[in-house]
């Protein structure tokens, strides 16, 4: 019999659940069983539940038939525990280290085996911006002292947020009282008044176990809805049940008026609670409970006083009791917006034209020019609907005169001219990979389809707030309203749909259409690599290797030297080109004066930095070296080697943070150093079997929906609006490798 049975319901907590589970099964104290709950969850929870439950024995995962709702998931866990405590675990929020060990221990030192009936614990607000913000009440638990006790006997522990996962209970206590979690919202009011109204025994631990996840969206009790009314109806549950009981009916009753009122009250004071037409309706339902379970000779709160009096009265209150710091933040508010208040109220004394269907707007890479997603779903509008008119978005003339940059006859407009007002007022679809502009406004009636710059490894979007290495200068909380005009996210498979979910909780719909770019490495052989090899001047039958590193938070400027470049291409030696790729973020810096480009310059290196179409050096190589860059899921498509360099994966992951181990699942061989860098080149490991065999493997984990057909799905399904299969997640289709018929570094 393990000691603590975890319950923990799913639905649609794809982007989160990995971590909640890990959270449990990564704790030190292992005498558990998780009982996973999916509850008919519409996106990929099941399938990870399942996952986890084959890799795990302590975990069971039971898959509802239909949507139960979250207590009734709870309650369909419930027979299956066998644990001496059980914990309902919410599947967005996760453990703290060492919190299960933790809570063994006290509940031990509280009472041995049987231990107390209720254990409350402390917790913590993890905000989606960044910020923590431990429970205002933690000081209650210090001050339970050692002991168990009854609520009577301290019922300052009733002012604790009253939730269900805040506490373990022991499984024969709950189960001798029948306990169980009704149907609608706020289920756990009527499971938590009862259970601490009759403990006999209660512990407290005074420590933070939980971190409650505070979601920018997607918290049901944040959803504006009458389903809010369910609290009068849980309350009269709770009401119920100590009708049934007299001996706790006397001590407790006053206590639930009381606090059935603040509940209340608070519900309709929440901006985002009820629909305004129903506000009303629902203080004159709570002033009619109110009324109705008042005990008798029972003293009414000063600030309960308003539920005795008209609607009328209670906004006038509303009105006149606004705290001075309220009115401040808004005034702050006022200030901090106050220019884009007034471009959108002189913008709307003109008369607005109505959207152009036909008119699609593109940008890339901050208006860069034609590169990239956008620039291959441009090329296949223009062949599959000619109709529609494309124009780019570029940021200056020098731009709109580089050919690379911009092809000759590309209609194109400049980043804050007339021109580009006047198309991104009227434009039906809007086509980027990063941003648009806060001028950008979403008008009713407008796509926009954001395509990502690849599949991420490294953190992103809300994650990166907790990373001390790339907080510095970033708005995340901007960056979110800018993507709350997306309307659909392309994803290149199941992984990056989850991610994009978790890192821009915005109101999106993923596209399973795969990388536009991407569509001309799948199923790429020698012949279009070949010209790109002529134009960046490697001699005819040479072994090119592209080295792309990635940008370091942890060094300000982001540039950190993790190889010379210099003696990699002299190891190379004969017959080689070592072709060097910095981040496009350090391309405008200093560090390609740093050596770079005089190794270029002399011919030592290619530095193709400044190369427009990452595609045509992915297609130009033969094997490609990097350390964390997203580069390498798109070379997977190749089906040419991959060696990963990662020589600093813990400073890497401390400050920037990864969404998984790439030295655990690495699309091949991995060095730590440069030795071992050399080994895997001098030796021919890295073309051998395994690396094949990695390179395979990564591809259908991440690569599942690049069928070289995400351009052409894009514009049929979502410019054109015309039904399209979407890819079936099942691998990449057998792409031809450009291979090496020698080692890369002589044996020595």
């Amino acid at each position: 019999m393990p000691r603590f049975s975890v319950i923990v319901p799913c639905f649609k907590v794809q982007g989160f659940l990995r971590e909640c589970l890990d959270s449990v099964l990564d704790q030190s104290f292992r005498d558990i069983e998780v009982i996973a709950v999916d509850d008919c969850s519409p996106d990929g929870s099941g399938a990870i539940l399942d996952e986890y439950a084959a890799r795990d024995d302590r975990v069971r995962v039971l898959h509802l038939e239909e949507n139960a709702g979250l207590g009734r998931a709870r309650n369909a866990g419930l027979p299956h525990a066998t644990g001496d405590y059980l914990f309902f675990l919410d599947s967005d929020d996760t453990l703290t280290p060492g919190a299960l060990r933790a809570m063994a221990d006290r509940l031990e030192e509280t009472g041995g085996p049987d231990g107390p009936d209720v254990l409350v614990f402390d917790y913590a607000r993890t905000y989606w911006w960044g910020g923590t913000r431990r429970n205002v009440l933690a000081r209650v638990l210090s001050e339970a002292g050692e002991d168990t006790f009854t609520a009577a006997e301290r019922p300052e522990i009733l002012d604790l947020l009253m939730v269900v996962w805040n506490k373990v209970y022991r499984r024969d206590f709950v189960e001798r009282e029948g306990f169980t979690f009704p149907p609608g919202y706020y289920e756990d009011t009527p499971w938590t008044f009862p259970v601490m109204f009759s403990a006999e025994r209660i512990a407290t631990l005074d420590r933070i176990c939980l971190n409650y996840r505070q979601r920018r969206q997607g918290n049901i009790l944040s959803t504006t809805s009458r389903k809010h009314f369910d609290v009068h109806a849980q309350y009269e549950r709770v009401f119920a049940f100590l009708d049934a009981r007299p001996e706790l009916a006397a001590r407790w009753r006053p206590f639930l008026h009381a606090k059935m009122g603040e509940h209340c009250l608070d519900i309709l004071s929440k901006p985002d609670r009820l629909p305004p037409s129903d506000r009303a309706e629902f203080f004159h339902r709570t002033a009619e409970m109110f009324r109705a379970y008042r005990p008798r000779d029972a003293a009414v709160p000063a600030e309960l006083r308003v539920l005795e009096g008209p609607y009328a009265a209670y906004l006038l209150r509303r009105q006149s009791g606004r705290a001075a710091r309220e009115l401040e933040r808004r005034t702050r508010q006022a200030r901090a917006t106050a220019a884009g208040r007034a471009r959108r109220a002189a913008t709307a004394l003109l008369p607005r034209r109505p959207l152009d269907p036909d008119l699609v707007v593109y940008s890339a890479f901050s208006h860069r020019g034609v590169l990239g997603d956008p620039a291959a779903i441009h090329r296949a509008a223009r062949e599959l609907a000619p109709h529609l008119r494309g124009v780019w978005v570029v940021r200056d003339e020098e731009c709109a005169a580089d050919p690379a940059l911009l092809p000759p006859g590309t209609e194109h407009v400049v980043l804050g001219s007339a021109a580009y007002r006047r198309v991104t007022e009227r434009a039906a679809f809007f086509v980027n990979n990063v941003n648009w502009p806060g001028a950008v406004d979403k008008r009713a009636g407008s796509v926009h389809i954001h395509t990502h710059q690849g599949t991420p490894l490294k953190y992103m979007g809300v994650d990166l707030l907790g990373r001390p290495g790339a907080r510095h200068g970033l708005d995340v909380p901007q960056m979110l309203r800018r993507a709350d005009r997306w309307d659909h996210s392309l994803v290149a498979g199941r992984y990056a749909e989850r991610i994009w979910e978790r890192a821009y909780p915005c109101h999106f719909t993923s596209a399973r259409t795969g990388s536009p770019r991407n569509d001309v490495l799948v199923g790429a052989g020698a012949e279009e690599g070949r010209r790109v090899r002529e134009r960046l001047g490697v001699p005819e039958g040479h072994t090119v290797v592209l080295y792309a590193p990635t940008r370091r938070e942890y060094r300000r400027g982001g540039l950190v030297e993790r190889l010379d470049v210099a003696r990699l291409a002299a190891d190379l030696g004969e017959g080689h080109t070592l072709v060097v790729r910095l981040h496009p973020s350090l391309a405008t810096g200093p560090a390609r004066g740093l050596g770079l480009a005089e190794l270029h310059r002399r011919g030592v290196v290619v530095d193709a930095t400044d190369e427009p179409h990452v595609e045509d050096l992915m297609l130009a190589s033969d094997l490609l070296i990097t350390d964390y860059s997203a580069l390498m899921f798109d070379y997977a498509l190749l089906d040419r080697p991959i060696v990963i360099h990662a020589d600093d994966w813990g400073p890497y992951t401390a400050t920037r943070g990864t969404y998984f181990d790439i030295t655990e699942e690495a699309p091949g061989h991995v060095s730590r150093s440069y030795r071992e860098l050399a080994w895997l080149l001098a030796s021919g490991a890295w073309r051998d079997e395994e690396a094949a065999r990695l390179r395979a493997s990564f591809r259908a984990r991440y690569c599942e929906y690049e069928d070289g057909r995400a351009a052409e799905r894009v514009v049929r399904t979502l410019l054109l609006g015309e039904p399209m299969p979407a890819p079936e997640p099942s691998g990449v289709p057998g792409a031809r490798a450009v291979p090496s018929g020698r080692d890369l570094l002589p044996s020595t």
